[in-house]
This record gives structure tokens, C-alpha cells and sequence, in this order.
């Protein structure tokens, strides 16, 4: 066993003092799906094979009853043929080889009785238990009885006689009852039922035998799959082959393939990214350890002063463009929770704090509220408050002093509620340059700068579109006013809430 293989013990040790509760289904989700699959299925046709023997035994115990009982009732036929009324009284003549071939094929001893219908006349032995429900004329009622302590099966038949007796009696019924003992019919009946039951046993151990066979011929296919994996280099993330995969694999064998392209295309772009990051950064140090190189060769104060300011402004550059990165990275990579947070507030302290970078821009800066509904949504603040301050430092540093740059937030309703739910918008919108078309097919790409932007990362758009992407929504551009000098633009967050 290696070190990363799970413990033989499938359960694991709850707390002191704690039931261990779920213990069956825990146990059984650790099985291996072999394991679990005849758990489930041996049992199940353990019970209809035992339901089966004690239907074969029961059908057994009919038939060996039905086949004695057609013998008894032949017995009791030739008795009736023998019965005769002539005289007025009840005489029988007793077919003796008959009986004695009934007393041979019974292996035991046989018991008989004629009477009327009244017992007034009997012939035999009379101390015969009578039948145990009434008895009606051609129908043979067949009965288990004691008869001095001894077992017996016991047939009784009635008919209407001709004529009343008048002899004895005057009944105008015959009653004729024949008994035998049951040394020779359990003996039948159990050797049957031991055939029955060792053939619904040999017919068991072999439907086990298949089921084990059916249960590791059908598992192949996934281990030929677990040692595809295991023999795998660890760079591959080629799709796996599902041709020679079971039907009832395929599925799981796409999800694999889905989830390992999906992981195929995160490396890329984490790759893509790294390489970007390691581009746009190595620009702007080159930059600085010039600037340093010459403010540090420069005997004059007041351009050294110069150098240092532009060193200032070069620091406080790449200290953003870093910050937005990480900022990506983030949104990409974060495990979150949503929590309640109120749009509007979120909205409003964001472009408060923007007031004194617009007022040192000469720029006019206003919020509006989206509606009259409460915009409570589901989220996580601190990314949004990301995504929107990055939208917001775009619109202010890429348009011009007197331009005008408006917020706005809230729940939006569609025309038609049926057809579209209602979503949370963040929303700025400038009257500045804009953007041409295909600046606008392009914009929200990584480190994609568009010819209006002299200066920055390319990241901010990024930024707000992967945010607003992990919350389910999407980021779209469009032009504020077409016919307009300054067209503008105009860029929504909206999410589904």
C-alpha cells in the first residue's frame, strides 16, 4: 500500500461522546464500486433465490399431494363400483387386489369406510374421522386426520343413491372414506423437494458465479482508464480516448476530458498572464534604473529635482499597474462567499472618494440611482468595489478636463419581466473620446490599450470583466452619443441577481 492510499479500516473513529451516525451509508461511499455493486446485488438475489426455493418447496409439496391424491381418489372410484343397493341394505364387495396394489404402492397400511349418508350403516373401519366440512355429492374433499395417534391422509366422496336405503337406514346418500398413512408419500415428497431445492442451489452458485464475472468484466473499461491516467505524464492534458469507453462511461469520461480542458485553458491563460505581467512590468523598471542612473549623474538641483518627480510618477505607475494585476489575479483565483451588501451605499462611497482626482481634473462627477427598488444584492463588496474603482479611473484619466462622468447603481427591470429577470447594474458613464468599433471588439482584453490611451495598463476593463463574470454577469461597451463630437462611452456591469 503507498502512502496515498486511504486506510484499510473503512470507517473513520467518530469523537468521544458523539454516535456514530450515517454509519452504513459512510462506510458504504468508501467501498470500492465493485465492493459496492455485489453489497447491492448479492443480497438482493440471495433474497429471490431463497423466495424461489420456498416457492419450489411449496409447489413440490402440491405436486407430491396432487399425484397421491389422484391415487387415493382411483381407490375410492373402484370402492364405489363395488357398492351395491340391491337388497335395500348397504353391501360392499371389497376389490381386495386393488387394495392390496393401493397398500403396496402406499407403503403402509390403508383405512376404509362405507356409510350412509345418515352413519346409520357403515362397513369398515366406522371409528374414521369424518370429513372436516360438509360434503357435497360428486366433489372428493381430501383432508390430513389422526387417526389413533397416527398421521393419516384421508379422502371422502359422497353420492346420491337411487333409491333410500331401507335397510338400517333411510338415507339416499353414500359416504365411502379411504385413508392411508404417509410413510411412503413424505418419503416421495421429500426426495422431491431435496431435487427441487438442490437444483434452485446449483442454479444459485451459478448466477453468483456470473454476477462476480458480469460485475469485473463490466469494471474493466474503468481500470483500463485509471492506468490511462496513472501511466500519463503529468504535462498531458491531451482528451482522454473514449472510443473503446463502456456507453455508461462515456459521460464520466467527458466530464474528465471538459474539466481537463478547462484546466488546460486556465494554465494557458495563467501562462499567457505571467508572460504579459513579466513584459509589462520589465518596461517600466528599465525605466526607472534610467531615471535613477541620470538623476544620480546630475550635479544640478533643480533637474535633479525634475528626475525625481518624474522617478515619482514612474513609482506611482507601476505600483498601480502592480496593484492591478495581483487585483486580476485575484478575480480569477479567489475562493468567495457572497454576502449581502447594498449597491447603491457601494456605488456612492466609490465615487466619493473619486471626487477629489475629478476636481483636480476639472472634471464633473455625479451619481445617479438606477429605479425605486432596494438594491440589496448578493456579493462580495470588496471585488466589486474593485471592478468599479478601475472603471471609474478609466473614465476620469482617458477623458478630457470638462468633460462630464456619471455613476450609476441599482436593479434594473427589462421590458419584458417574463422573459429576463432583473438584473444589478454598475454603470459609468463619459462624454469623452470613446472608442472606435474595433477598439470596442477588443476592449476587456489583458494589457489591451486602446489609441486613445497614452498611458496605463490595459487592465482596468479586464479587471471589472472578470469580476463581474465571477458573479455570473458580463461587462458591455457602447457608445454614449454617436452624433456627438465626443461620442463617449458608456460601460455596464450586470449581473443576474
Amino acid at each position: 500500500m503507498s502512502n496515498s492510499d486511504p486506510p484499510s479500516d473503512d470507517t473513520e473513529p467518530a469523537p468521544a461522546g458523539e454516535p456514530r451516525r450515517g454509519f452504513g451509508l459512510h462506510r458504504l461511499r468508501r467501498l470500492s464500486l465493485r465492493r459496492t455493486l455485489l453489497l447491492v446485488l448479492l443480497p438482493g438475489m440471495l433474497l429471490v433465490m431463497g423466495l424461489e426455493i420456498v416457492v419450489s418447496w411449496r409447489t413440490a409439496l402440491a405436486a407430491a399431494n396432487a399425484a397421491y391424491d389422484r391415487s387415493l381418489l382411483g381407490a375410492i372410484k373402484a370402492m364405489d363400483a363395488n357398492i351395491s343397493t340391491a337388497s335395500g341394505g348397504l353391501s360392499v364387495e371389497l376389490p381386495y387386489r386393488m387394495l392390496e396394489f393401493f397398500e403396496l404402492t402406499a407403503n403402509g397400511r390403508v383405512f376404509y369406510r362405507v356409510a350412509s349418508g345418515d352413519g346409520l350403516v357403515e362397513i369398515g373401519n366406522a371409528d374414521l374421522p369424518g370429513a372436516p366440512r360438509p360434503l357435497v355429492n360428486g366433489q372428493p374433499q381430501f383432508s390430513d386426520a389422526l387417526y389413533y395417534g397416527e398421521p393419516i391422509r384421508l379422502g371422502s366422496y359422497a353420492r346420491a343413491l337411487a333409491r333410500p336405503l331401507s335397510s338400517g337406514s333411510n338415507s339416499r346418500q353414500v359416504v365411502i372414506q379411504i385413508g392411508e398413512t404417509l410413510e411412503s408419500r413424505q418419503d416421495f415428497t421429500r426426495q422431491l423437494v431435496m431435487e427441487t431445492v438442490a437444483r434452485d442451489l446449483l442454479l444459485l452458485l451459478a448466477g453468483l458465479a456470473l454476477l462476480v464475472l458480469a460485475v469485473n468484466w463490466s469494471l474493466r473499461p474503468l481500470q483500463r482508464l485509471r492506468q490511462e491516467v496513472l501511466q500519463r505524464d503529468p504535462q498531458d492534458l491531451t482528451p482522454l480516448d473514449a472510443h473503446h469507453i463502456a456507453q455508461d462511461v462515456q459521460p464520466l469520461v467527458e466530464a474528465i476530458n471538459h474539466h481537463v480542458m478547462r484546466y488546460r485553458e486556465a494554465m494557458q491563460a495563467r501562462r499567457s498572464f505571467i508572460d504579459d505581467a513579466s513584459h509589462q512590468l520589465r518596461t517600466p523598471l528599465t525605466t526607472l534604473s534610467t531615471q535613477v542612473s541620470f538623476a544620480l549623474r546630475e550635479p544640478d538641483a533643480a533637474l535633479m529635482k525634475q528626475a525625481l518627480v518624474a522617478i515619482k510618477l514612474q513609482v506611482d505607475d507601476t505600483v498601480r499597474q502592480t496593484n492591478q494585476m495581483l487585483a486580476l489575479a485575484r478575480a480569477d483565483t479567489l475562493e468567495w462567499h457572497m454576502e449581502p451588501c447594498d449597491l447603491i451605499a457601494l456605488a456612492q462611497a466609490v465615487t466619493r472618494a473619486a471626487w477629489p482626482d475629478a476636481r483636480s481634473r476639472h472634471i464633473d462627477l455625479g451619481f445617479e440611482p438606477l429605479g425605486n427598488l432596494p438594491a440589496e444584492v448578493s456579493t462580495h463588496a470588496g471585488l466589486l468595489k474593485e471592478a468599479l474603482t478601475n472603471l471609474l479611473h478609466n473614465a476620469l484619466h482617458h477623458t478630457p478636463p470638462g468633460s462630464k462622468v456619471t455613476v450609476q447603481a441599482g436593479i434594473e427591470q427589462p421590458d419584458l419581466p417574463a422573459l429576463s429577470p432583473a438584473q444589478a447594474v454598475l454603470r459609468v458613464i463619459d462624454n469623452g473620446p470613446g472608442m472606435t468599433s474595433a477598439e470596442l471588439a477588443r476592449a476587456g482584453e489583458r494589457f489591451y490599450r486602446g489609441s486613445a490611451q497614452s498611458s496605463g495598463s490595459g487592465l482596468g476593463l479586464a479587471i471589472a470583466k472578470a469580476i463581474v463574470q465571477r458573479h455570473g454577469g458580463d461587462l458591455s461597451l457602447r457608445t454614449t452619443d454617436a452624433a456627438s463630437p465626443t461620442p463617449g462611452l458608456t460601460v455596464t456591469l450586470h449581473w443576474p441577481l
